[in-house]
């Protein structure tokens, strides 16, 4: 007798997966409305269900192929069209003039989606090879994390005009462009939390705690715009170290 083997796939992480399919699409119908506090707390949720499929997958033994390639596809939908999208019709669709240039608008916001693709399709390339501690070029959750936490922030303080729209493009090109560069980013993977730490940072961490329940979108705008930072300065610092290094 001819054992067949049973298609089908793993309901749990699909599960999570469509779950974040579902708020970035959410978070787009949101910022069509206008909500776009909502919207841009709509993609931070996608985020969440982000980040807990493939840890499922992993721990229950649920990973396969099919799990890879429909993250890919939920993280184009949420986190390169979704953000790309809210900060277009927050800031950059009315003032198409953003610097200075009359297409500005929908072009930076077509780059981010450009971008988020391109980053996406070098990750499932390179994700056999590749260095688990850290990320070639800044994640696309994180990208789109920036960008909505700006529009939040922007929402919450009263930006409008171009007092927002140039800070979007900017935020907006930035991200898309850190996407596709070659800069390393920490992806802490390796962070153990059973070891000690030092005294600070248990009081850095009480302060970002603080910060978030204050006012959650400046503390989380901050955050995000802090990794992106991160990578090029920490960059500038490796090589000054091995400049210094070569010549000691």
């Amino acid at each position: 007798m001819i054992n067949r083997r049973r298609r089908g796939i793993y309901l749990l992480p699909n599960l999570l997966t469509t779950g974040c399919v579902f708020f970035g699409f959410l978070g787009i119908i949101l910022g069509m409305d206008g909500d776009f506090g909502l919207a841009a707390i709509a993609v931070l949720v996608a985020m969440l269900f982000d980040g807990l499929d493939g840890r499922v997958a992993r721990i229950t033994g649920t990973d396969t192929d099919f799990g890879v390639q429909y993250d890919s596809l939920a993280d184009m939908v949420s986190f390169g069209l979704a953000p790309s999208l809210i900060v277009y019709n927050w800031a950059l669709g009315d003032n198409v003039t953003v610097l200075l240039w009359d297409n500005g608008g929908w072009l930076a916001a077509f780059l981010f989606v450009a971008c988020a693709a391109l980053r996406l399709a070098r990750f499932n390339t390179q994700s056999g090879v590749s260095d688990k501690s850290y990320f070639q070029g800044l994640p696309s959750p994180a990208a789109a994390g920036v960008v909505v936490t700006l529009v939040w922030f922007g929402e919450r303080v009263g930006l409008s005009g171009y007092e927002a729209a140039i800070p979007a493009a900017i935020i907006t090109i930035a991200a898309a462009a850190m996407m596709v560069s070659n800069i390393r980013y920490d992806s802490f993977k390796e962070l153990d939390i059973r070891y000690r730490v030092r005294f600070p940072a248990i009081v850095g961490l009480v302060v970002a705690l603080i910060l978030i329940a204050v006012h959650p979108p400046t503390a989380l705008f901050l955050g995000f715009l802090a990794y992106l930072l991160s990578g090029p300065v920490l960059t500038i610092v490796r090589l000054r170290r091995h400049r210094w290094e070569r010549r000691g």
